[in-house]
Parts: structure tokens; C-alpha cells; sequence
């Protein structure tokens, strides 16, 4: 747990936080608790208390181990081996002067902390940050840079000729000249001005060049984009499935840009025919390409509070691949007939031309799906009884899923809302509702139905997994959980995706109900992708893949 979360379960008040992180310092340094790279706090287990001193007698022969350091606010640091789950932890005394993000070799300190490996820093072999984002403070003959990221934990020393004109409070970008050592401050060289601090959107761009995302295209890139066809053409079309007559809409949030997805539906003598089409960007973007490769590095779009970083020029995300109303496009689709309990019974997947018919908000399709709104109902027309049976199918897809075992942690997601100035003038949640439950259990079922479908063709494919949870963070929810009066049958590794729901149900309307959920999401371990289908934990599905993320 991080100091926060433990000073809420306490009960301890905002002015004596202090004296908190005080407490868990010094029980971090006599070894009685130990902390992990993210910050939160572990009891160490017994008999096994206190660091050992690397000075301390003959030392052991031990072999280099090589990583890459990640340095924290406080001056100790973790060192990640390529590999291997676990880390090491590099106390203070022992970071020998090495930079956040440096590749290092260290030397394993002899066990005696219990289940935190420990290590000093034996050799810096190569820096692996060049340039630091932060903000410009003034002396008098110099200044210097405090970085935006705080795993950075030593000022920028600044020489007055390499200011490049900076101002005290202005944000900066400053190139590394000289990365110091142990006990000397690190050297840069002021290369651009971002604004003022407090200037709108200069937060959010110190932001982005901070974590190195890239805020324009290279020009071959850009050019290549430029030259891609705007239209669908006859040639395109050639050996596709024409689904252009298919009644269908996209469903997204009023300021989506980028339409990736569109759903249709049929009923026919009981069974659901669903289909859920994805925009083809593969037959825009060629292997091997400028296109391709400047995508590969990118990885994703990245959405900001107020700016989109596409991972394809605006030409493309924007334009051709998507699923834009009343225009022909390019797409996969994942055709599934489903019974009335919602399970497939049947499927195709084809390479398709299809023709969106209406673009939708949630907010729409949620009005039409709960009846308040007969005058967009009556304006969709014929879309509006195909919307109705997707609510229906829609619950029964849930269902079915819920009760197979599925978690659903149900966290709100919050959105800042900027005014006109683009200052930040709200927090609020995301609106969970009918019809984002619609798209989120369509888009699940085709996702299922795609990864089921190459896994037993054994076609090689790359799947999204997700592994039993870590048995023994488990185990310290669970003891939690028994202080609150709940009891569980089983515990650890033997726990199923279901009784976990069973006991985040039961926790509904206790005060520590978020404390827990949150817990018991952190002793999780993360999604990942594979090429070996090995199943979804959290969504209690064998098979599971991204289709639906283009």
C-alpha cells in the first residue's frame, strides 16, 4: 500500500502525514517493511528484518548482473533485469551516481531482507536519457532545471551561456552535457522554450515531450500519408464481401475523431446476427513502409486532455480508415449468430466493404435504449428497433459473461473538462451507461470469437493473456478482506475469476469497499500480449485477442 492508502485505512489526518512517512522511513531502513518501484509498501516477512552491510566481513564472490536503473524521488532506486519479474532494489548509499533510466551493472548485495534482492551499482554503462523536461529557476550567475519527472532527483545545473534566454518559471527542454556523479550535480543546456508554466496547454506538452511522444510526423512519412487515396476505390473492392447494404452504425463518445468500429445487427427466427466491423487499416499502411515502421515506433495514439498524438497521420486516422456515415470504406468483420442467451453458435470472419449509416454518441444511443427521447427515436427510423435488440442481446451478452466468472471492478474513469482559457474547470466521471455497455460487450465477443477462431486453426497470432493473480498479494487481500467479517472458502492460486466477483458483491455499500477493490485489483498482474493463447483471468475467457483495437 502506498503512504496515502495507508494513512486513509489509519485514519490519520493530512497534518500528521508527516510524521506517517517519517514512521515508514524508518521502518524501510531497519528493513521491517519494504517498498516496491511503484512505491507502495510491503511487510517483510519474519526473521528476516534488517540490510545487510556490504562491508560487513569477507564479501562473496558474486556475479555482475546487467539492467537498467529506474531511480525514485527519495535517491534509492530499482534496477530491472531483462527477464526476470523481479527487481533490485539499489538503497542510496549504493546508486554510485547513476541517472534514471541508465543501463547499469550491479553487484547482488548478500540476502538477509527478506524478499527484496538488494544490489550497489557497480558500473554505468550507458545513459539512457539524453534530454530532461522541467522547470527553469533563475540564480543569480546560473540556473538550473527541476525536472517534471520525479524519478529524476537531482536538479540540472544550468551555466549562465547555456540558458538559451530562459526566464524563471518558464518550461524548458534541456540536452544532458554532463550527467555527474555521486556527489556532483548533473549539467545541461537549455534547446527549447516550451512557455510559461502557467500558460494553457503547456502543461500537457511538457507532458508529452517528457515521456518522448512525438508531436509531428517526419516529412517522408507525412508525404506518404498525403499520397494515400481518399476514397475507396474499384480495385479496393476487388474480393471483399459487400456488406454496403448491411444497416449499421459507429457508437463513440461526441468528440471521437478516429471511428475504428461499427456494429449491425439482425433477428432472425431467434438468433442474433451480429456483426462487429473493424476499419482495414493493413490494406493502407504496407508492411515495411514509412508508414508502418513510424507506427511501429509510436506503438498507439495517445489521447491527451486536449490534443490526440495519432498513431497514423490525420489522413489516415481521420480520413480513409474511418468508418465515416454515407462513405465506402475498407474493413474486417467479425459476422456471429448468437442464440438467446447470447452464446455463438456460428461465425465468419471476412475482409468486407462496408457503408456506415449513421455516426451515434452514447448519449443518443443510451436516450433511445432507456426511452427518453421518442423525437431521436423517431428520427433514427429504422436504426431505432435495430439499437432496441442491441440492448437486448447486449444484457444477455453480460450476463452470460458475469456468470461464467468475469470481474468487473467497475472503477470510474474521470475526464477534465478545460474552459475557454484551457484551464482546467472540472473533474468529472465518465458516464457508464447502456450503450457503452453495448459496445464493450460487443467488441469482448468479437474479440473472444476471433482469438478462438485462429487459436484452433492453429494460425500464429498474437493474443491479449492475462495470468492468475500473484498468490501471495492475494492472500494479503483476503486476510484484509476476514477483518471485515468475510469469509472465503478458498485462497491464493485456487481462487477463480468468480469467487473474486463473489467477494467484491459482497462488499457493495462497505466503506472499505473501494479501499478493497482496489487492493485486490493490485494483486492482479498485468494483461499482456502473447503469441501462446493461454486464457483471461479477469474475463474468465479462454481465448481473448485485440481485434477490435485496429
Amino acid at each position: 500500500m502506498r503512504t496515502r492508502e495507508i494513512a486513509i485505512l489509519l485514519q490519520i489526518p493530512k497534518e500528521k502525514r508527516r510524521d506517517l512517512q517519517d514512521t515508514l522511513d524508518s521502518l524501510l531502513q531497519d528493513g521491517k517493511v519494504t517498498m516496491d518501484k511503484r512505491g507502495r509498501y510491503h511487510k517483510a516477512p519474519a526473521g528476516k528484518t534488517g540490510r545487510p552491510s556490504a562491508k560487513k566481513g569477507k564479501e562473496k564472490r558474486v556475479c555482475a548482473v546487467r539492467g537498467v536503473f529506474v531511480g525514485h524521488p527519495r535517491g534509492f532506486g530499482f534496477v530491472e533485469v531483462e527477464g526476470e519479474e523481479r527487481d533490485y532494489f539499489i538503497p542510496g548509499e549504493y546508486t554510485n551516481g547513476a541517472f534514471h533510466m541508465d543501463t547499469v551493472e550491479i553487484l547482488p548485495l548478500p540476502e538477509g531482507s527478506g524478499k527484496r534482492r538488494e544490489a550497489r551499482v557497480a558500473a554505468i554503462l550507458e545513459h539512457g536519457i539524453t534530454e530532461v523536461v522541467g522547470t527553469f529557476e533563475q540564480d543569480r550567475s546560473f540556473g538550473f532545471v527541476r525536472s517534471d519527472n520525479t524519478k529524476v532527483c537531482r536538479d540540472i545545473f544550468i551555466p549562465q551561456k547555456d540558458a538559451g534566454g530562459a526566464r524563471d518559471g518558464q518550461k524548458v527542454v534541456v540536452k544532458l552535457t554532463d550527467y555527474g556523479g555521486h556527489h556532483r550535480s548533473p549539467e545541461g543546456k537549455v534547446t527549447e522554450i516550451l512557455g510559461d508554466s502557467r500558460d494553457p496547454g503547456v502543461d500537457v506538452l511538457s507532458v508529452a515531450r517528457s515521456m518522448g511522444l512525438p508531436m509531428e510526423f517526419p516529412e517522408r512519412v507525412a508525404n506518404q500519408a498525403l499520397r494515400v487515396a481518399g476514397a475507396v476505390s474499384e480495385a479496393d473492392r476487388c474480393g471483399r464481401e459487400d456488406l454496403r447494404e448491411m444497416m449499421m452504425v459507429t457508437i463513440d463518445g461526441e468528440d471521437a475523431k478516429d471511428l475504428d468500429d461499427a456494429v449491425s445487427l439482425t433477428v432472425e427466427d431467434g438468433i442474433y446476427r451480429l456483426g462487429v466491423h473493424i476499419a482495414d487499416v493493413s490494406n493502407y499502411v504496407q508492411a515495411g513502409s514509412a508508414l508502418d515502421r513510424e507506427a511501429f515506433k509510436r506503438g498507439t495514439s495517445v489521447y491527451l486532455v486536449d490534443r490526440v498524438l495519432p498513431m497514423l497521420p490525420v489522413q489516415l486516422s481521420n480520413g480513409i480508415c474511418s468508418l465515416n456515415a454515407g462513405e465506402d470504406r475498407l474493413a474486417l468483420s467479425c459476422l456471429m449468430d448468437m442464440d438467446a442467451s447470447g452464446r455463438v453458435i456460428g461465425h465468419r470472419i471476412v475482409e468486407s466493404v462496408i457503408r456506415v449509416d449513421r455516426r451515434m454518441s452514447y448519449t443518443e444511443v443510451n436516450k433511445i435504449l432507456t426511452g427518453q427521447d421518442e423525437e431521436l427515436a423517431s428520427d433514427c427510423g429504422a436504426l431505432t428497433p435495430m439499437l432496441k435488440a442491441m440492448g437486448e442481446l447486449s444484457v444477455r451478452i453480460r450476463s452470460r459473461r458475469l456468470g461464467r466468472g468475469s470481474i468487473d471492478f467497475d472503477f470510474p474513469e474521470c475526464k477534465i473538462i478545460l474552459g475557454a482559457t484551457g484551464h482546467p474547470i472540472e473533474i468529472k466521471p465518465y458516464e457508464r451507461n447502456a450503450a457503452t455497455d453495448l459496445i464493450e460487450d460487443f467488441m469482448l465477443s468479437a474479440n473472444e470469437t476471433v482469438a478462438r477462431e485462429f487459436c484452433e486453426r492453429e494460425i500464429p497470432f498474437v493474443y491479449r493473456t492475462h495470468e492468475n493473480p500473484d498468490r501471495d498479494r492475494l492472500e494479503s487481500v483476503l486476510h484484509f478482506v476476514h477483518t471485515l467479517g468475510i469469509r472465503t472458502v478458498k485462497t491464493g492460486q485456487d481462487m477463480s475469476p468468480g469467487e473474486v466477483q463473489d467477494i467484491l458483491d459482497k462488499l457493495k455499500g462497505n466503506p472499505c469497499e473501494e479501499l478493497v477493490s482496489r487492493l485486490m485489483l493490485r494483486s492482479m498482474k498485468q494483461a499482456k500480449y502473447t503469441t501462446a493463447c493461454t486464457g483471461h483471468f479477469g474475463l474468465a475467457a479462454k481465448y481473448y485477442c485485440h481485434f477490435t483495437s485496429p
